[in-house]
């Protein structure tokens, strides 16, 4: 059996979920040919690089701008647009598909799945369609080309809903989760990584992610994270900071570190591939919403304060996750100062938040699709 990933760069999670579920193919399924193809870059890679420049460009200076290309993608002339640029694309992908001859096409972007489901509609392939929704709420391009889809895979079962109202066959759709790495669900030696990080045992723990995938936010980012540092002084807590590949972000991090005389309770990592670990002994995270973060901080039942969210999908998602009582989300108008501080002194909220995430948390997202795709 020969199996495509399709996924675009725009936004780190739609590459992460592909390579969750190729990792999870590899590793159970041996009999199994996959491959993972960003589709874009395959398409036009001028078109590629020029327009995931313009989202990073617009994500990090310009928010307002791509919520406003979200919102006009669902419902407006851009959605046409989108459609039929897509149809154009799908020619060049035809023959990528004609060289492949895949079985199934797995893809983590409305892009790929509107080419195929394009090609299929036009009797140019006969291969199954599954594509995998990254966010918390449903956006129509998803399902653009949906009666040629066999398979929706989603966040929760009330986006399930909107699929089956929207006239998805319910046995098309699947609540499994968005996929994540298999590392959420391994055991670590708590006592371990709080060694290696020179970490306290007995503290509350609080996992902030400052850099972002376009660092966006930054003096607000920096603001928040100073609140954070400066309660340290009034609760027994601790904090670890990954600032990511942004190196202005990190100088900030460590000027407030500092400034508060904080060294004690705040750990400043850079980059890091053991966010599982990290989770595993934390009590809080503080993040953007993207839906890859979301899935990993669910599965690790830990509770969220939400900032910066990126006009449109994140924003949504922020929505969502204060809704359900697992998130605090910090707006740009709100004091964070107050809203920290009402937060960590409240332990039975926290402990609620704890709870809910249980609710939506799938922490075998990724190998429940797999088992839908080949035990079926």
């Amino acid at each position: 059996m020969k199996v495509l990933i399709f996924y675009a760069s725009y936004g780190g999670g739609h590459l992460n979920a592909a390579k969750s579920i190729e990792n999870c193919i590899r590793t159970n399924y041996k009999e199994i040919d996959v491959e993972l193809i960003d589709c874009m870059k395959y398409v036009n890679k001028t078109i590629e690089k020029v327009t995931t420049a313009a989202y990073r460009e617009m994500a990090k200076k310009a928010p307002w701008a791509w919520g406003r290309i979200y919102s006009d993608a669902q419902k407006g002339p851009l959605a046409h647009i989108t459609t039929r640029s897509n149809k154009i694309m799908a020619i060049k992908l035809l023959k990528l598909l004609r060289e492949k001859q895949p079985d199934l096409i797995v893809s983590t972007h409305p892009f790929g799945s509107q080419m195929c489901s394009y090609l299929k509609r036009k009797n140019k392939i006969t291969s199954k369609i599954a594509t995998i929704m990254t966010d918390f709420a449903p956006h129509d391009q998803w399902l653009v080309g949906h009666e040629f889809t066999d398979y929706f895979f989603v966040a929760h079962d009330k986006m399930k809903q909107y699929l089956i109202n929207k006239g998805i066959e319910k046995s098309k759709v699947f609540a499994t989760g968005i996929p994540i790495s298999e590392k959420f669900n391994e055991k670590y030696d708590k006592y371990e990584i709080i060694k290696k990080y020179d970490l306290n045992e007995n503290k509350f723990t609080i996992l902030f992610f400052g850099g972002g995938e376009f660092g966006l936010g930054k003096t607000r980012t920096v603001q928040i994270f100073e609140n954070f540092v400066q309660e340290t002084k009034n609760h027994d807590m601790q904090i670890i900071a990954i600032s990511g590949k942004n190196e202005k972000m990190k100088s900030a991090f460590e000027e407030i570190v500092n400034n508060n005389n904080a060294k004690e309770n705040v750990k400043i990592i850079g980059f890091s591939n053991e966010v599982p670990k990290l989770m595993s002994i934390s009590n809080l995270v503080v993040t953007k919403p993207g839906g890859l973060t979301t899935s990993e901080s669910l599965a690790s039942n830990l509770p969220m304060v939400v900032i910066n969210p990126i006009p449109g999908q994140e924003e949504e998602n922020a929505e969502f996750l204060e809704e359900k009582g697992i998130a605090v989300w910090i707006k740009k108008t709100d004091n964070s100062k107050e809203v920290i501080e009402k937060l960590l002194s409240d332990k039975n909220k926290l402990e609620n938040m704890k709870e809910n995430t249980k609710i939506l948390a799938k922490p075998n997202s990724t190998s429940d699709i797999c088992k839908i795709l080949f035990n079926n």
